[in-house]
């Protein structure tokens, strides 16, 4: 059976760097691709980063109850679609969620096995930093961003695990950590090796 992951974080924390680092890393885990109606940024690329849709295909999808959860987030759509999700499950796929903590609610009540994890930066200062060093964004959106984020953050507590990214390699060990220990769990491994304890037993 595979797990379902959650990974929330405020922007700047460095959550995508190591999504895409840990599944470069791990075998069968794949990210389920959002839909958003903003804007790609340089050198993302749709249905790799996003899929990128007009607000009136976005809003068909939720009239077709096609989204597990979706927000809206600094003006711009973000949802994930259960088509996505349940593919990749089906393909016996360990799936993650980057989502912020308002789609992690609505995903837990569609997923309660659902496995959460929340990222914070290491302090206001480093989280300012990053985010004027991706040189994305102008001084009024990293500003708004900040304001965000220190919102997203009270809401940490209402996720399974928490991970400090303040050196990345120990951010990357601490996530991996986790996704191997929901792998080890007894329901998971009894599916996994079915066959094997048949044998034994």
């Amino acid at each position: 059976m595979p797990n379902l992951f959650i990974i929330s974080a405020p922007s700047g924390c460095g959550k995508t760097s190591l999504v895409k680092r840990l599944i470069e890393q791990i075998e069968d885990v794949s990210v389920a691709v959002s839909h958003t109606t903003r804007d790609p940024r340089p050198g993302e690329v749709d249905g790799v980063n996003y899929f990128f849709v007009s607000e009136d295909r976005f809003h068909q999808i939720i009239n077709d109850d096609g989204f597990v959860e979706y927000a809206n987030v600094y003006e711009n759509l973000y949802g994930s679609a259960k088509s996505t999700i349940n593919d990749l499950l089906e393909k016996n796929q360990d799936v993650i969620l980057e989502i912020d903590w308002q789609g992690a609610r609505q995903v837990r009540k569609a997923f309660k096995k659902a496995v959460s994890i929340f990222i914070l930066p290491p302090s206001i200062r480093a989280l300012r930093d990053r985010l004027n060093n991706r040189k994305q964004d102008s001084k009024s959106i990293v500003e708004a961003r900040m304001n965000e984020a220190i919102s997203e953050m009270e809401h940490f507590n209402e996720f399974d695990y928490l991970v400090i990214n303040d050196d990345f390699d120990v951010a990357l060990n601490d996530l991996t950590k986790i996704i191997h220990s929901q792998r080890l769990l007894l329901e998971q491994q009894t599916l996994h090796y079915e066959d094997l304890i048949k044998q034994l037993i």
